[in-house]
């Protein structure tokens, strides 16, 4: 086989792209990545539908349903441990590659599963990917993206999730009728197929490449999307902001300086997970089968709410980037908060079922309309965009980590919260859970719409406050991680 030369030279970029052909590049790459965010979704979401068949052939208990579920997330949290470092060392390209592959093994595996032990194992594999793609996906997509259109392209990997999980849900209802919940987790290999092909072909991104001393190959992949000039502009940004980030080791991320950002990443990530988004993405079939919907119907009004998920998560990608962030997280978690309360109040007095099936379906879809976009897309966007170039891979993992963390808790305890507490008890703890983290938010939350990820990163650590119409944010001075090629 004759040898391949790198992406970055198998196609000459030409001297002055035009603005349509640049556009079209940068979204045509950031659409491969998100194939990740697609699988992410898929693979969360088809679980619900094929639980509803795997508990009666394998005689699940509902801890072991739970159990079931939470393997995806407990491979996440693996999988986002080691890609921090990974990402950073191998590269954002490298990264998405070896996702792809993990995800072709779990989704063959899980289909294959003749027992529920592999099953887990194999779902365990699968989270894996889904926790390394969800730290690779967003850092790939913004080191790449032109500033102006940042937020809306980083966004792609939530609008992907909720396609994955709108997806999900119709091979979910396609397979109910034969049972074929074999089918529906082996159909994951055909996206992760198609992702494994369309990274191959794509470029290493541009700040990594520089923070590795690749400069030549940095500029030659900005040429592509950018003028000359602009692109020899951005490289002496990215190179200011390095030269200040000459000695900083994993261990300067958990300094006084570095904590207000890492702790806002944190308390996003955390109120994405506690206001219980995934007990609706993993268990709606199971609740409203619960409610005394058949299984077509559960399936049938899941697809409802999955399509409320992706159509307001692409309505919040035209927005993100004229209305800004911090509008759309704090206005949706207050709805989204609202709507909790009212699925609580559904259920009371009615012995654990709510008093109308049809506005149980209605109250979820004003929860997830509510949260997609809005924290939906937060969880993504501000971790990807509040921390130097150099570090982003490591620190933003501590989101990740809460993220993951706290959604295999949720996971876990969902059945179970509902049996002792009733479903109104589930539902208003997490409304409550939500509160505290709008609170935090509406006080430290800063808007980052329209800004270079080098300007914020360089604000935050100098301590400039962060006053476009927003609260006021900070962070002291604080050193920054060394753009060499070793693993820190």
């Amino acid at each position: 086989m004759p040898h391949m030369p790198p992406a970055s030279e198998r196609h000459a970029p030409p001297e002055k792209p035009s603005p349509a052909a640049a556009r079209r590049a940068v979204l045509g790459a950031s659409a491969v990545a998100a194939l990740g965010g697609f699988l992410f979704g898929y693979d969360s979401g088809i679980i619900s539908s094929a639980l509803l068949f795997i508990t009666p052939e394998f005689d699940l208990s509902s801890g072991m349903q739970q159990v079931t579920v939470a393997s995806l997330l407990l491979g996440a949290i693996v999988g986002v441990l080691v890609s921090g470092a990974v990402t950073d060392a191998i590269g954002r390209r490298g990264a998405l590659l070896g996702s792809a592959v993990i995800f072709t093994v779990g989704a063959t595996g899980s289909a294959a599963a003749p027992d529920v032990a592999t099953l887990i194992g194999a779902r365990f594999v699968l989270g894996m990917a889904i926790g390394a793609s969800s730290l690779a996906v967003p850092a790939y997509i913004a080191e790449i993206a032109p500033k102006h259109s940042r937020g809306r392209l980083v966004s792609l990997q939530q609008l992907m999730i909720t396609v994955g999980i709108f997806v999900s849900y119709l091979v979910g209802y396609a397979f109910d009728g034969s049972q074929g919940w074999r089918w529906m987790l082996g159909l994951g290999c055909v996206p992760a197929l198609a992702m494994l092909a369309g990274v191959y072909r794509l470029s290493e991104s541009p700040r990594w490449l520089l923070n590795r001393g690749r400069r030549d190959e940095a500029r030659a992949v900005l040429l592509r999307t950018r003028t000359p000039e602009d692109a020899d502009e951005e490289l002496r940004e990215i190179e200011s902001l390095t030269a200040q980030e000459s000695r900083t080791r994993y261990r300067d991320l958990l300094r006084p300086a570095m904590r207000p950002a890492i702790l806002l990443g944190v308390v996003v990530a955390a109120t994405n997970q506690l206001v219980g988004v995934n007990a609706v993405i993993y268990y709606a079939p199971t609740m409203l089968q619960q409610a005394g919907f058949g299984s077509s119907a559960a399936i049938l009004s899941s697809i409802g709410i999955g399509l409320v998920n992706m159509v307001l998560t692409g309505i919040a990608l035209l927005l993100v980037d004229r209305v800004g962030r911090r509008p759309l997280l704090l206005g949706g978690t207050a709805v989204v908060v609202l709507a909790l309360v009212l699925l609580g109040a559904l259920y009371l007095g009615n012995s654990g079922k709510p008093a109308s099936g049809a506005m149980l379906v209605a109250g979820l879809c004003l929860y997830i309309g509510a949260f997609a976009p809005s924290l939906g897309l937060a969880i993504w966007l501000v971790n990807s965009e509040i921390f130097p170039t150099a570090v982003r891979g490591k620190a933003s993992s501590f989101g990740n980590v809460t993220h993951w963390g706290l959604d295999f808790v949720i996971s876990l305890t969902v059945l179970t919260t509902i049996s002792a507490l009733t479903p109104t008890g589930l539902f208003w703890i997490y409304a409550g859970f939500g509160v505290l983290g709008l609170l935090y938010l509406h006080r430290k939350l800063p808007e980052t719409k329209g800004r270079s990820l080098e300007d914020i990163a360089g604000e935050l650590r100098n301590g400039k406050q962060a006053t476009s119409g927003t609260d006021e944010f900070a962070v002291a001075d604080a050193p920054a991680e060394a753009p060499t090629g070793r693993v820190r």
